[in-house]
């Protein structure tokens, strides 16, 4: 992979991975435009390894909300007093809410990064689960907030991140958005929620491609690509400082507005795709 590619696909990961558009669906896409094979071994190691660029962005974004629920978590495993601190509940919550997710990213893997990241896919996640998004914003009692998280509103938004995996385009922030609206929390606290609950997600994922297939970044398996060491620094570099302001641009954008437009263009990339595979021009 030459650098310039790198580049490209460092700022589509950034910019994408907590939008609800799908950051896997996107790097998949154009990493099928770039001529990689988007099931190989290489290709795939990279993609979950620029993850952490993105992860890092938001721990550094929110580092004093982790600081502040993880030390309100440890203050009411010691003592009965810390545990009416809110902050107390929502630690067990992300922790909770955070086993779905891993138990599918373990069990299914070799069907994640099969089968299951055809194009054909995709672009059939990105249009169904834009009907689910549609009908989560248009609820009307979205009253509740960070204060009100409970074990079991954490478990579902947890069990609706777990299948941002199994299907690409689904968008991990998009289901678990769509499911922090379903349970009557305001855009911006349902957003940040997805914050919180990605962060275990995310570095659990990268942690573990680090571990498991650091090696196929030099040393793909015939038939793959062997990405290199270099474009995959340059690219979770670029991540992390376009991650950063996304966040904060999302975080601004919800605050007052609907989430109408990511609908429309999930649908619209959803309408291309198709139009792209069926014409041949991109292959599955």
């Amino acid at each position: 992979m030459n650098l310039l590619h790198a580049i490209i696909l460092g700022v589509v990961e950034g910019i994408t991975e907590f939008l609800p558009v799908s950051s896997t669906g996107h790097l998949r896409i154009v990493e099928k435009l770039l001529g990689y094979d988007i099931q190989g071994a290489g290709i795939t190691a990279f993609t979950a390894i620029i993850q952490v660029g993105a992860i890092l962005a938001a721990i550094i974004y929110f580092w004093k909300d982790i600081v502040r629920i993880v030390a309100a978590w440890f203050r009411g495993l010691t003592g009965e007093n810390g545990r009416a601190d809110p902050d107390y509940t929502l630690g067990w919550g992300i922790i909770v809410g955070s086993i779905p997710v891993a138990v599918v990213g373990l069990l299914c893997k070799d069907l994640i990064e099969g089968a299951l990241s055809s194009l054909w896919v995709i672009a059939a996640a990105l249009l169904l689960w834009s009907i689910a998004m549609a009908v989560a914003d248009r609820r009307r009692d979205l009253t509740r907030r960070m204060g009100d998280v409970g074990i079991k509103d954490a478990l579902i938004i947890g069990l609706f991140q777990a299948l941002a995996p199994l299907f690409p385009g689904i968008s991990r922030s998009g289901a678990t958005i769509s499911a922090g609206l379903f349970r009557g929390y305001t855009r911006e606290t349902a957003t940040r929620l997805s914050f919180y609950m990605g962060i275990p997600a995310l570095v659990a994922a990268g942690a573990y491609e680090a571990a498991t297939a650091a090696s196929d970044i030099t040393s793909a398996p015939a038939g793959s690509t062997a990405i290199g060491w270099a474009p995959t620094i340059v690219a979770t570099l670029v991540s992390l400082i376009v991650a950063y302001f996304s966040i904060a641009w999302l975080l601004k954008f919800v605050s007052s507005n609907k989430f109408t437009g990511f609908v429309v263009y999930r649908v619209v990339l959803a309408a291309v795709i198709i139009v792209l595979l069926v014409l041949g021009v991109v292959r599955a």
